[in-house]
C-alpha cells in the first residue's frame, strides 16, 4: 500500500495530464505557471516559519502539510519526483551536513 505522500504525487501527475483548472485545484495552480507555483511554494514556506515561532503545534502542522502539497506540485510540473529527493536524501546520508554544503558548487 502507497502512503499519502505517494498518492498524492501520483494524483499530481493525473491532474497535470487529464485536469480542467475549472474542476481541479492542481491543475488551476499548474496552469499559472512556473513562477507562480515558485511563489506559492514561497508563501506556504512563510507561512510555515511564521507557525513555527507564533503559533500553535496544530498550526504548524497544517502549514507544513500546505507546504509539502505545494512542494509536490512544484516537483511534478518540473517532472521530478519524491523518488529524486530520496536519491538526494541518500546520497547524502552519512555525510557531515557542513562538509556536504562546502561540496556543492553554487
Amino acid at each position: 500500500m502507497s502512503d499519502i505522500l505517494e498518492r498524492l504525487e501520483t494524483l499530481i501527475a493525473e491532474r497535470k495530464r487529464t485536469g480542467s483548472a475549472a474542476d481541479s485545484y492542481v491543475a488551476r495552480q499548474l496552469a499559472k505557471g512556473r513562477l507562480k507555483l515558485a511563489e506559492k511554494l514561497g508563501e506556504e514556506a512563510v507561512e510555515t516559519v511564521i507557525a513555527a515561532v507564533a503559533q500553535s503545534d496544530e498550526a504548524l502542522v497544517g502549514e507544513a502539510a500546505d507546504l509539502v502539497f505545494h512542494l509536490l506540485i512544484l516537483l511534478g510540473e518540473r517532472g521530478l519526483s519524491l523518488d529524486d529527493v530520496r536519491t538526494e536524501l541518500e546520497r547524502r546520508e552519512g555525510l557531515s551536513g557542513l562538509v556536504e554544503k562546502a561540496g556543492r558548487q553554487t
